[in-house]
């Protein structure tokens, strides 16, 4: 039986949950592999998916049918359907843009559904903005922010924490409702990875590294500014292989967005290791990825760069047997158990108060977001020498890198595996379904920042159209004149959701005969449309098909 409540609409684009494209971001990996996960380990009756940007649906199908197929019916949902949003009982958006949609649920009532986001890199500007205005937005007790790490979780707390003092030292605010952190992992399909001899030799000789020659593999984005120097890890192999007295390859398997910043991260690896050979493999195709650990011995990623949060390249190592040498550094400290699944490496950064000036040029635009992470990062020490000492440790034990890394494949498959991780989802929004429905419910509302225009701009006007002015046809008209002139390109927007051309018809028809107040003209509309038959009065008005008998003198 699904469980009650724990089903969620998924905001569904294919750009989130796509790592097929060229060059995949981190997020695009973690998106593709939890819709992978929902749709396969979810204990739903039916998914609901939301098309809020009216995507074709043929690609939508094809990114579904691609890692699916669901095997249960679909409903899919319009960018305006939050009845259906409200009968799926909760919302899952894929980043942590949930303030928008707290505005969005308010006219519908705040407790129609429930709110979920997550989420990645948490240091890029609009993000930044995002998190912090949950504090000021309609975010309720049975919404959540999931951060992907603890870590991840701490310094978002740290910006929420300084907002509200913020908050409270200007406004003098007493009361600031928390927004609701939970911490869930993403996770990895561990059936994905393993190590496989035939891949292992072929790779090596299309490479041409010996068989018996120590190998660590790196792979991920390439960027300096904003995924790691990889100086660390150069001077660490560079180190390891002069304790080792051989030559130590190193496979860096990824790539950039842009050309040069590929080329700067290449050579800045080179810097450091001139008795290292690297190869790169260019080709960053998933069945790439998922041979080209079996060429490697160790797993390194040494992690300098607050762009990072969690960090999936570990785990997936992990879930292929291979033992990690990895920063001790934000997400990474989630995933490898230290002396179990490999070895974090130390890392040590200055003090708080020693970035405000990186902080000042980063808000006021002089700097830009990779200049702003690049520059932290340099100043984020790695322990080089710990580093190379677990790498020398590891390629010269075959056993020990055979125990962690079926420790690590062991702790993978247990704690990150999507089957185990797409529950948690499940649970959590069972809880907010719980806390929605025990709380009172909330009428709807109107979002204070973006008000109603005739609220707002009420003091624009001479007079604003009142129940008792009354309202006649200008002249007599044709049959089917009045709807064909206001049918006129300019002249009837969609946007502006105005009456029915039969609405209209009926209207002139009504005024021509007599004259009518506004509150006897709406008295025989059907009350769902009775706002926009009345507002509909004064565009008859605007384009003189209607004109007001003995209107009030102006002030």
């Amino acid at each position: 039986m699904p469980n009650a409540g724990a089903n969620a609409a998924i905001q569904l684009n294919t750009e989130p949950y796509d790592a097929s494209i060229a060059r995949p971001m981190g997020r695009n990996s973690a998106g593709e592999g939890f819709l992978r996960g929902f749709l396969k380990y979810a204990d739903v009756d039916r998914f609901h998916f939301w098309n809020l940007y009216d995507q074709d649906r043929a690609e939508l199908d094809a990114l579904i049918d691609r890692l699916g197929p669901p095997g249960r019916p679909v409903n899919w949902l319009g960018r305006q359907d939050r009845p259906g949003l409200a009968e799926a009982g909760a919302l899952y958006i894929p980043t942590p843009e949930i303030r928008q949609e707290a505005w969005a649920r308010r006219a519908s009532g705040g407790t129609a559904y429930s709110l979920t986001g997550v989420t990645h890199t948490i240091a890029e500007p609009y993000i930044l903005d995002e998190i912090a205005g949950l504090l000021s937005a309609p975010v309720e007790p049975w919404d959540a922010l999931i951060c992907t790490s603890e870590p991840g979780r701490k310094a978002v707390e740290t910006l929420l924490e300084a907002v509200a003092a913020h908050l409270q030292e200007r406004l003098g605010a007493t009361r600031i409702p928390p927004a609701q952190l939970v911490t869930i992992p993403l996770g990895v399909h561990v059936e994905d990875f393993r190590l496989d001899p035939e891949a292992r030799q072929r790779w090596r000789d299309e490479l041409g590294i010996p068989q018996d020659a120590p190998v660590a593999l790196h792979l991920g984005r390439f960027s300096i500014g904003t995924k790691m120097h990889p100086g660390p890890m150069g001077l660490a192999l560079q180190q390891a292989s002069q304790r080792l007295g051989k030559t130590v390859y190193w496979i860096m398997f990824g790539g950039a967005r842009r050309v040069e910043e590929e080329q700067e991260f290449q050579a800045a690896a080179a810097a450091f290791c001139e008795d290292v050979v690297i190869r790169h493999v260019s080709d960053t195709s998933a069945r790439t990825r998922d041979e080209i650990v079996s060429a490697a011995d160790v797993f390194l990623s040494l992690s300098d760069n607050v762009q990072e949060t969690f960090g999936l390249t570990p785990l997936e190592a992990m879930a292929a047997g291979l033992p990690c040498v990895v920063s001790d550094w934000d997400g990474y400290r989630d995933t490898v158990r230290h002396g179990v699944d490999g070895f974090r490496i130390r890392t040590t950064a200055p003090r708080p108060g020693l970035g405000s000036d990186l902080a000042y040029a980063y808000a006021h635009r002089l700097i830009k977001y990779e200049d702003y992470a690049g520059s932290a990062g340099l100043f984020t020490a790695v322990d080089v020498g710990d580093a190379a000492e677990a790498l020398t440790r590891l390629f010269a034990d075959p056993d020990l890198r055979a125990r962690m890394g079926e420790a690590g494949r062991r702790r993978a498959l247990e704690v990150f595996d999507w089957r185990v991780v797409i529950p948690q989802y499940q649970a959590l929004w069972a809880e907010l379904r719980r806390r929605r429905l025990a709380a009172p419910a909330q009428p709807a509302r109107d979002n204070p920042y973006r008000l109603d225009p005739f609220r707002m701009f009420a003091s624009y006007p001479t007079a604003v159209l009142a129940n008792d002015d009354m309202l006649e046809a200008a002249r007599p008209f044709a049959p089917g004149e009045v709807v064909a002139r206001l049918n006129r390109p300019a002249v009837r927007n969609p946007a502006a959701r105005l009456p029915y051309d039969t609405e209209v018809e009926v209207l002139v028809a009504r005024l021509t005969e007599r004259p009518q107040t506004v509150a006897q003209i709406l008295r025989d509309a059907p009350p769902e449309r009775r706002p926009f038959v009345e507002r509909g009065l004064a565009w008859m008005l605007k384009f003189g098909f209607l004109r007001l008998r003995d209107p009030s003198p102006r002030s």
